[in-house]
């Protein structure tokens, strides 16, 4: 079976805190995926992040693909309306850089 890319906003967030990992990729379900499979090893780049993950489990984090992005009819998706719709979805969210990790 072919793996399908899906496009879209996606969100990593710590429920206690209320921080979250917020951005967007060409494949946002197979990101989450990536994230979590770092945290798990105990290798994620985002060091306040690893250490929320470590302290409080796996269970006090929510993973969602907040948003989709439809490809071009050539399958492609634009850099630029990636970014464009992250910034929509930080102003819906009422995103600060206080809520970020």
């Amino acid at each position: 079976m072919k793996h399908t890319p899906r496009p879209g906003i996606y969100r990593v967030r710590h429920l206690a805190s209320g921080r979250s990992l917020l951005g967007g990729s060409v494949d946002a379900p197979a990101y989450l995926n990536r994230v979590r499979f770092e945290l798990q090893l105990g290798t994620h780049r985002t060091s306040a992040l690893q250490r929320d993950w470590t302290q409080d489990g796996p269970d006090a984090f929510t993973f969602e693909v907040l948003d989709d992005l439809k490809p071009d009819l050539a399958g492609r998706v634009s850099p630029d309306d990636l970014k464009e719709l992250l910034a929509l979805w930080q102003e819906k969210l009422n995103w600060s850089p206080q809520q970020a990790y």
